[in-house]
């Protein structure tokens, strides 16, 4: 059998094996020290070795300590799943080269903001080696940035830190395709900033043929609650053009000086990982089983755990007909009904609703918690039948464990033969997987199982496709902000209030249309003539054209004006929703 057939399959396997056997999923998340053995890596604990060879006490390696630093994260990699060339489409096929670009080739832009909508602007990373994807490849999973040269807008700025960002979107893409980065202004100065902001994420549009889910959903989103913003940018890799990448905000005092007006508070990322129950239940008063999950992205201190705790205990305990009143001193309820409901209309398919993971949680300085958005990148396309979501044209993926269903094999028309082969692949992993795991890993891992849709405890009975359920998840303890807010009639009346006017308002096409024409006519020349991208030119337009194309999907993504219309006219349509108001 061909290596492709197994090319996405093993990579979904692989990305979960290494966060489920990562310690963070199980164990507090080094804060410090050298060294650390373990994966490290996408989801997991980042393998601190910066402090081991920073012999001049900078904070960040220069070529020199890099070298050592190299062999040692090389060896520490070995056994795990990245490998030269990753799992990527066509098993490590990767991009080609794309057209030299220089600073005097591209319009600068020195007086728009830094995430304007409309403009495109070229950052040119400049690396010393010329072996820099395969440095960072190396450095993947630890805490060393690779230094390069960033000139934006005409100006240069020195030693500017990157590295690889993501999970599946890492996993699942070969060398020399287009891979997710992380740049950091200040990495080797504090002060250096672009345009007042130090940390870049820049996205690979990874299934995502429109290359649009992400900035929509920023768009929509930032109209009802505080969430990142979002643009496309154009990147520019020692002097060869990569393409086109999302350009997505960093959750930090930025952020909440721009959407709070203070820096004040603490902030948490919840991070997709199997088994790690990041839906907010109440699991006891001790902190150390909420520092398994929960990832603090500010100082530490005991009291705002506490404070954390105690939320997770209001949340799950208080009785519904007076959780409204015991929440409000404590949570921006109406934020949190705004972030609920955008993930089900958007059908966000790495959302809070399907994985109790991927958004982030602020405590600000008044004692609030509110709730919000973070992994944007897999909206609008129809709720599928496993984690991630899906849709027409492709499938996204079996749950971990699982190399390939049997729905997706008949879907393939695979032979007796490769049927055969595949049931033999799926033993050799399930023995792989039982050497590999904890006793405590296993019992993760069977609960991550168990609850996949049609599963013990999964989303379930919350409908296909464009007529996921706006209600989806009542019954579902792992999402308390959904089965106990929305038990409170009061607050399950303003959610549906929240569905209807992001169905009548943000799903119109009439309003929508148009800000997806004018992104696909900014970056349309630059998509067709990307060589790093991840999906077809073709894909791309049949999925940002205006007009409706026959058959509706394309690989993990949908036309977008078919996603707007389809899931207007059942939200609208839904009883529940078109009572909402009344």
């Amino acid at each position: 059998m061909s290596r492709r057939l197994f090319a996405v399959p093993v990579a979904i396997l692989a990305a979960a094996l290494m966060t489920l056997c990562a310690p963070s999923a199980f164990t507090q998340p080094d804060k410090g020290g050298p060294g650390g053995k373990g994966f490290g890596g996408p989801g997991g604990q980042q393998r601190k070795i910066v402090a081991e060879f920073d012999t001049n006490k900078d904070g960040w390696l220069n070529a020199e300590e890099r070298k050592a630093a190299r062999e040692v994260a090389k060896k520490g990699a070995k056994g795990g799943f990245g490998g030269k060339g990753g799992f990527g489409k066509g098993g490590g096929e990767g991009g080609k080269p794309g057209p030299k670009v220089s600073p005097a080739d591209v319009k600068n832009y020195p007086d728009a903001k830094l995430y304007d909508g409309t403009v495109l602007r070229t950052i040119f990373l400049e690396f010393e080696n010329a072996d820099w994807e395969q440095e960072m490849q190396d450095f993947h999973g630890t805490d060393v940035d690779v230094p390069a040269t960033a000139t934006v807008d005409g100006k240069k700025y020195a030693n500017v830190g990157v590295h690889f960002r993501g999970m599946s979107s890492y996993m699942g893409v070969g060398a020399g395709s287009k891979r997710s980065l992380n740049l950091s202004f200040d990495m080797a100065d504090g002060k250096q900033r672009l345009y007042g902001y130090k940390t870049l994420n820049l996205l690979n549009s990874h299934d995502d043929p429109s290359m649009m889910s992400t900035v929509l959903y920023s768009h929509i989103a930032n109209q009802y609650t505080p969430a990142p913003k979002a643009n496309f940018v154009k990147v520019v890799i020692n002097g060869e053009s990569w393409g086109i990448y999302g350009s997505v905000q960093q959750f930090d005092k930025v952020f909440l000086q721009e959407n709070y007006k203070t820096t004040k508070g603490t902030r948490w990322k919840v991070r997709g990982s199997p088994g790690g129950r990041g839906g907010l239940e109440y699991v006891g008063d001790n902190i150390a089983d909420y520092k398994r999950t929960f990832e603090i992205k500010s100082d530490d201190n005991e009291a705002a755990w506490k404070a954390l705790v105690n939320f997770c205990k209001v949340l799950n305990q208080t009785a519904p007909d007076k959780l409204e009143e015991a929440l409000k001193p404590i949570a921006d309820v109406d934020g949190i009904l705004w972030f609920l409901a955008l993930d089900v209309a958007l059908i966000n398919g790495d959302g809070y609703w399907m994985r109790a993971s991927d958004y982030t949680i602020y405590l600000d300085d008044k004692g609030k918690f509110h709730v919000i958005p973070h992994d944007m990148n897999e909206g609008f396309r129809p709720a599928g039948g496993g984690p991630g979501g899906g849709g027409p044209g492709g499938f996204r993926g079996p749950p971990p464990g699982v190399i390939m269903p049997p729905p997706v094999q008949d879907t393939l028309q695979l032979t007796d033969a490769q049927k055969k082969e595949l049931e033999a692949l799926q033993k050799e992993i399930d023995a792989k997987l039982e050497k590999l795991m904890t006793d405590d890993q296993k019992k993760a891992f069977k609960e991550l199982k168990d609850r996949a849709p049609g599963g013990p405890g999964g989303p379930g009975g919350g409908g296909r496709g464009m007529e996921l359920d706006p209600l989806v998840g009542l019954d579902n303890t792992r999402t308390p902000l959904r089965s106990k807010l929305l038990a409170v009639p009061a607050l399950k009346a303003k959610y549906l209030a929240n569905m209807k006017k992001i169905a009548e308002d943000s799903l119109d096409w009439k309003k929508l249309g148009p800000v997806v024409a004018q992104y696909r006519k900014l970056i349309e020349k630059e998509v067709e003539i990307d060589t790093r991208k991840l999906d077809t030119f073709e894909a791309f337009k049949r999925n940002t054209d205006d007009a409706l194309p026959a058959g509706g999907g394309v690989r993990g993504g949908m036309n977008l004006r078919a996603f707007a219309e389809q899931r207007q006219k059942y939200l609208l349509n839904n009883a529940d929703v078109k009572k909402a108001g009344q």
